[in-house]
């Protein structure tokens, strides 16, 4: 009998488990609204709080306070930069060979100067077919953004005017102990902010560091090129690199041989060493990220959530390694020697806090 109980529960899980997987499926265009929501969740949370519990002001009042402050505070100039993005993408797409034209002039000056062939007319012509691709790719993601937008305001405001339901059937639901959830919650938001407010951090500084050089030397458009060199410092291993190695041989072709080694010196030394120090710096206040966890995040989450990706994909590799962590912890029947982590907003669960 008690054989076939356990037979019974397995089957009955495995049911829910390709029900959910059948909800995921179905609702996976809405899954990157979701994470956004979850994210501004999180950050907003301590401060809903303050105003429900401290202020008397009512959950509605307080979620839409939230909203209209992202809106202005993030949301307003990431939208403003995207809408930058689109236009050169539009431009880009409906002329790819001017685009390529200063590439094809320093290519051909480094053959006659140098004798050196930087790329070939096979290479130029497959650099110009993946380039098509990626910008027609960023094309439809810019629409698919606007509706995820509206729909990420929509949850949000229904998880924050349902403060700490959410959590407490979270933890109804979740098989470990009470020190494993508080765990695994203290440690979600840690990386939560790490990545919500680390990334973009780096992004902004290596952004304005990269646009003040490129005003300096007088490169055309170097608002364009500053937001590429913010959005790619976040890549580990090569970072912003991928941006301004390129643009500073182009100076030493086309602008003159200081202002490319200047670039280099600019980016290796003071862009590199003040990536180092934010990175650094995060990772004592927040959540140390390890390097292949936003390598694989960005991959993954470019892949498949689009420039939301550069946040979104390493979170969810965080958050899959927290789980594996308390897992462990349960069911392994071992003491590991957990670090205590200060932070100084951490969830408030219903009925698990004891003072």
């Amino acid at each position: 009998m008690q054989q076939d109980h356990k037979i019974n529960r397995y089957i009955f899980l495995a049911v829910i488990l390709l029900f959910a997987a059948f909800l995921l499926y179905t609702l996976q265009q809405f899954f990157t609204a979701f994470l956004a929501a979850v994210l501004f969740y999180v950050l907003s949370k301590p401060s809903v709080e303050f105003l429900v519990k401290k202020k008397n002001w009512s959950k509605s009042a307080a979620a839409a306070l939230v909203i209209v402050v992202s809106f202005f505070i993030i949301l307003l100039p990431f939208t403003f930069l995207a809408g930058m993005l689109y236009k050169k993408a539009l431009l880009i797409a409906g002329n790819t060979d001017a685009f390529l034209e200063p590439l094809k002039a320093l290519d051909k000056k480094l053959q006659e100067d140098y004798h050196f062939e930087l790329l070939s007319e096979k290479n130029l012509s497959g650099i110009q077919s993946y380039f098509t691709d990626f910008i027609s790719g960023i094309l439809s993601q810019g629409l698919n953004l606007i509706s995820a937008m509206g729909m990420m305001y929509f949850i949000l405001f229904f998880m924050i005017t349902n403060l700490n339901r959410m959590e407490a059937a979270i933890v109804f639901y979740l098989p470990f102990k009470r020190e494993k959830i508080m765990l695994f919650a203290n440690e979600l938001r840690a990386q939560t902010v790490s990545n919500a407010l680390g990334v973009p951090m780096i992004a902004v500084i290596q952004g304005l560091l990269a646009w003040a050089y490129y005003t300096w030397v007088g490169l055309s458009e170097p608002g364009f090129w500053a937001v590429l060199t913010g959005l790619s410092s976040v890549i580990p291993i090569v970072g912003a690199g991928i941006i301004w190695v390129p643009i500073s041989i182009y100076l030493m072709a086309n602008v003159g041989i200081a202002e490319g080694i200047g670039l280099i010196a600019w980016g290796s030394l003071l862009m590199g060493v003040m990536d180092n120090v934010v990175r650094f710096v995060l990772a004592k206040k927040m959540a140390d990220v390890h390097p292949l966890v936003t390598l694989l995040g960005v991959i993954m989450g470019l892949k498949y959530f689009g420039i939301t990706g550069l946040i979104f994909g390493p979170l969810l590799i965080s958050y899959f390694l927290i789980l594996l962590k308390i897992y462990y912890q349960e069911f392994q029947h071992t003491q590991p020697v957990i670090k205590k982590r200060v932070i100084k907003s951490q969830f408030k669960i219903p009925f698990l806090n004891r003072d």
